[in-house]
């Protein structure tokens, strides 16, 4: 029974979806077969824990980047604070400043003012 098969491009028929020819079956890998067993109790639990333990390892680490972004964030803030009372203090000096000079000035007229009317 050698039967010469010819591909199927070279093949005027129309293809036939039982058709199959001896070179693909060759060509074609092994299926896999699933196993129909289920896995043993403590196998699901090994499976379980080792889950567990990636999804705790994980939130872990998502926990000590927020940690250390908040640490961040906490150090830029206390280095803003510390400019903008800095920035105060010297403001608040310079209005020191600016009423001793308008203080120094209203006097300095009103002697002026005084020595006019004399």
């Amino acid at each position: 029974m050698a039967e010469k098969t010819i591909p199927l491009i070279l093949n005027k028929r129309p293809a036939n979806k039982t058709e199959c020819t001896p070179a693909n079956q060759e060509t074609s890998p092994p299926k896999k077969r699933t196993s129909l067993s289920t896995p043993s109790p403590v196998e699901a639990a090994d499976v379980f824990q080792a889950a567990a333990a990636d999804a705790t390892r994980d939130v872990s680490m998502l926990f000590s980047k927020f940690a250390e972004m908040l640490s961040e964030i906490a150090a830029a803030d206390s280095d803003q604070m510390k400019e903008l009372e800095s920035i105060l203090t010297e403001a608040q000096n310079l209005e020191s400043f600016l009423k001793e000079n308008k203080k120094h000035l209203r006097q300095t007229l009103s002697q002026i003012f005084d020595k006019l009317h004399e």
